[in-house]
C-alpha cells in the first residue's frame, strides 16, 4: 500500500509542477541546483523507444475483451478489435508508473508501462492509429526518496523534451496531415499541457488537433470561460462534434467531494478555476458513464488490496480482463466551494445480484483518502464515452477536411 500512496503523490506532484495547479504543499522530488549535465536525445526512429505504434505486436496489441454485467446479473461477452483502417491518429502520454531506481526513468520498457497502456490507451485503437512514446519520466523512486527526507535529483525538463522529440518525429514521419487526438493522464496530462501551450496552441499544427483528452489533472481556465487559462486558442469541449477542443476532469465520488487538502479540482490564480468537462454529457448536466473497469483491480495499479470481490453474487468467475456495468454510474461536473470536479454517483442495488459499488478509492489502513478522489480510475470511468466522442469527432473532422 505504501507504494500505491507514493505513486499517487507523485502523480499529483508532476501534474501540478508546471502550472501550479493545486493548493496543497505535497512533498516533491527536488532538482539539483546545478544545471544538469547534457543528456543524449532519444532516437524515435528506433521502434524500441515507443510503447505503442500501429501494426505492431506491442503493449497496445492486447486482450481487451469485456464482460458486460447487467443490473439483473446477466453476463454478456463483448469482444474487441483494433481498426486496421483507422483514419485518424491518437498520441498518448502515460502517467507516473516507473519503478526505475533513478529520479528519471530509463528508456527500457517495463511491465508498468505495458500495464498502463493496456488499461488507459489500447482500447483507442478501435478508433485511431495509436502512438505512445516511451519517455524518461519522473519516477516513483524519486518520490519515495522525497517522502523519506532524502530527495534525489530529478530532471522534469528531460521528461518534457523526450515527449517533444517524439511528437516532432511523429509529425515529420508518421502524421502525413492526419487528424490527431492527444491523450494523457496525470503526469502525462501535465506534459501534454506544456506541449500544447508551447508547440500547438495558436500555431498552424492546431488545425490537425481533433481534441485533447487531458484527464486526471487540474487545468486552469478563467471562471465562466472556455479559454484563456492554460491555453489561449484551444477551448473546452461542449459537443462531440466540436473540433480542436479539450476534455478534462478530475473525478470524485458525489458523496465525497474534494476536501480542503484535495490534490485535484483546484488551481491558483485570481479568477481561475479547474476546468471540468463531462464526457457523459458534454453539453452540461448529468449523464451515464460507460465505464471499462479492470476485473481484478482498480485502474492503473495492480496491488492486491485493490482487487474487488465477486462482481455477481453467487455467479461464475469473470474470465475477461475488463468488466462493464451499464446503468450503475452517472457523472456531472460540479463547481462549488469544494472545487470544480466530475462528481460520480454510484447507483448500486445492495439487494440485487450485481455488485453494488466499485473500487477506485485510495484506502490506507481501512480509511479512504478523500483528497485523492477516484484518481486511480479517472480514465476507466469514462472510457466508453470518450471512445464514442472520438468516433463522432473523427466523422466531423473527416467530413470537413480537404479532400486529397
Amino acid at each position: 500500500m505504501r507504494r500505491l500512496i507514493t505513486a499517487l503523490t507523485l502523480l499529483c506532484a508532476c501534474g501540478s509542477a508546471t502550472f501550479a495547479q493545486t493548493t496543497t504543499a505535497t512533498p516533491t522530488p527536488t532538482q539539483d541546483s546545478a544545471k544538469p549535465a547534457p543528456v543524449a536525445k532519444n532516437d524515435y526512429s528506433n521502434g524500441n523507444d515507443w510503447l505503442c505504434r500501429p501494426g505492431r505486436e506491442d503493449a497496445c496489441a492486447t486482450d481487451l475483451s469485456t464482460t458486460v454485467i447487467s443490473a439483473d446479473g446477466k453476463l454478456t461477452h463483448e469482444d474487441w478489435a483494433a481498426n486496421p483502417n483507422a483514419e485518424i491518429d491518437c498520441f498518448y502520454v502515460y502517467p507516473t508508473v516507473s519503478n526505475d531506481p533513478g529520479g528519471n526513468s530509463t528508456m527500457t520498457l517495463g511491465p508498468e508501462e505495458k500495464a498502463v497502456a493496456r488499461v488507459q490507451f489500447a482500447r483507442f485503437a478501435s478508433k485511431c492509429r495509436v502512438y505512445a512514446p516511451l519517455y524518461r519520466q519522473v519516477t516513483l523512486t524519486a518520490l519515495r526518496a522525497a517522502l523519506t527526507g532524502s530527495p534525489i535529483p530529478v530532471d522534469r525538463a528531460l521528461a518534457y523534451n523526450d515527449v517533444l522529440d517524439a511528437w516532432n518525429y511523429y509529425l515529420e514521419h508518421d502524421n502525413h496531415g492526419r487528424g490527431v487526438v492527444l491523450i494523457g493522464h496525470s503526469q502525462g496530462s501535465s506534459v501534454l499541457t506544456q506541449l500544447i501551450k508551447n508547440e500547438i496552441d495558436g500555431k498552424p499544427v492546431q488545425t490537425r488537433i481533433i481534441s485533447s483528452l487531458l484527464l486526471g489533472t487540474s487545468l486552469p481556465v478563467p471562471k465562466g470561460k472556455d479559454v484563456g487559462g492554460a491555453f489561449q486558442h484551444m477551448p473546452l469541449c461542449h459537443a462531440a462534434t466540436q473540433m480542436g477542443c479539450v476534455i478534462t476532469y478530475a473525478s470524485f465520488r458525489a458523496t465525497s467531494p474534494p476536501p480542503a487538502n484535495s490534490h485535484f479540482g483546484k488551481v491558483t490564480g485570481e479568477g481561475m478555476m479547474s476546468a471540468c468537462t463531462n464526457p457523459a454529457a458534454l453539453g452540461g448536466g448529468s449523464g451515464e458513464l460507460h465505464a471499462y473497469l479492470r476485473t481484478n483491480g482498480s485502474g492503473i495499479v495492480t496491488a492486491a488490496e485493490a482487487a474487488p470481490g465477486p462482481w455477481v453474487k453467487d455467479g461464475p468467475p469473470i474470465t475477461t480482463p475488463f468488466v462493464s456495468v451499464p446503468g450503475m454510474l452517472t457523472a456531472e461536473c460540479i463547481a462549488n466551494d469544494s472545487g470544480s470536479y466530475l462528481a460520480i454517483t454510484v447507483h448500486g442495488d445492495p439487494a440485487g445480484p450485481r455488485v453494488s459499488d466499485i473500487k477506485g478509492d485510495v484506502v490506507v489502513g481501512g480509511q479512504v483518502l478523500a483528497d485523492w478522489g477516484l484518481h486511480l480510475i479517472d480514465v476507466n470511468l469514462a472510457m466508453g464515452n470518450l471512445l464514442d466522442i472520438v468516433g463522432q469527432q473523427c466523422k466531423t473532422y473527416l467530413s470537413s477536411a480537404p479532400k486529397k
